[in-house]
């Protein structure tokens, strides 16, 4: 068992979202920490939506819902938001300066025995590490979105990380019901997005220049891979297009990427700028709560008569 009880989660978009609410459910007290009162409105109101998933989903009751609640607080002062606990997860956004500049107001603030996980999605915890003040107790802990149904999270060290460190990560990701990964080597993108990220880009690519739709690339995804509940640009949506948007950003110039780049700015211009931010404001590629991916009918083979309208999006231009 670990120590790991009194839990702060410093972002509550997407993912961090996520992470405060499910490790509430699972027992842990959680206080989500956010820069601005609106953001953590939009916090709040995703966990009502989780509550509702909870409860029809995963079977949980009323009351193990209403215990959730009561163990979750949320503020925009990080110094009591940090003092006394036990695990800080820093979830803000995927841009080294954010994150570094976070550590750095945090460092002084905490408590001797506090430990720290990074849930970067692609970056390195060395990066970091001196940052936070306290590199044997820091290493990452990236989860998957969709938390409560891919409760996978990955544990990756850097060179100073301890060893009761990266044990009690790892107990802390069983008690909330995750098959802990570990990553043997440092690895930019970890295990999974170093397979994920280069899928939703080509898939990007596909609509940045005019290959395809996105409904059709996700055709393409589910139709191959049966069962799938959904495709790539379906999964950007999940992920979050601010997300999506800050990684091609950062990579396609770390890499010199010109396609990242351009697939960068058309999440931009016509996602993140018209706050179309994806399954959390409800509009991306797809509009929710009902998705046309999730429709019976999206994989079917269609009627005859359509051939001609089909064939005619074939016709180059």
């Amino acid at each position: 068992m670990s120590t790991l009880d009194k839990i702060t989660v410093l972002g509550g978009g997407v993912l961090g979202g996520q992470i405060a609410w499910h490790s509430a459910f699972m027992g842990k007290t959680v206080v989500v920490y956010d820069i601005s009162e609106e953001a953590l409105d939009l916090c709040r109101g995703a966990h009502g939506q989780y509550a509702a998933i909870y409860l029809a989903e995963i079977g949980a009751s009323v009351q193990d819902v209403a215990d959730a609640q009561a163990r979750l607080t949320y503020t925009t002062d990080l110094a009591p938001a940090v003092t006394g606990q036990d695990l800080v997860i820093e979830a803000v956004p995927e841009i080294p300066e954010v994150k570094t500049k976070v550590y750095a107001e945090m460092a002084g603030l905490l408590d001797a025995h506090t430990l720290i996980a990074t849930n970067s999605s692609t970056l390195l915890p060395r990066d970091f590490a001196e940052a936070t003040g306290r590199p044997d107790k820091y290493c990452a802990l990236h989860f998957a979105n969709l938390i409560w149904a891919l409760n996978v999270a990955e544990v990756m060290a850097h060179p100073g990380t301890a060893a009761d460190t990266l044990t009690q990560i790892t107990e802390f990701a069983i008690e909330i019901g995750m098959v802990p990964i570990p990553v043997y080597r440092e690895q930019h993108g970890y295990v999974l997005n170093t397979w994920v990220v280069p899928l939703l880009n080509a898939a990007q690519t596909l609509v940045t220049n005019g290959v395809s739709t996105p409904e059709d690339v996700d055709r393409t995804y589910m139709i191959v891979n049966r069962g799938a509940a959904r495709g790539p640009m379906g999964t950007l949506d999940v992920i979050g297009m601010k997300t999506a948007y800050d990684v091609l950003a950062y990579w396609g110039v770390h890499n010199d990427d010109q396609q990242m780049l351009a697939n960068a700015a058309y999440l931009k211009e016509n996602f993140v700028d018209q706050g179309k931010l994806g399954l959390q404001s409800g509009q991306g590629y797809y509009s929710y709560p009902e998705p046309a991916y999730a429709d019976p009918d999206f994989l079917s083979v269609p009627q005859i008569s359509s051939a001609s309208d089909i064939a005619a999006r074939a016709m180059l231009t």
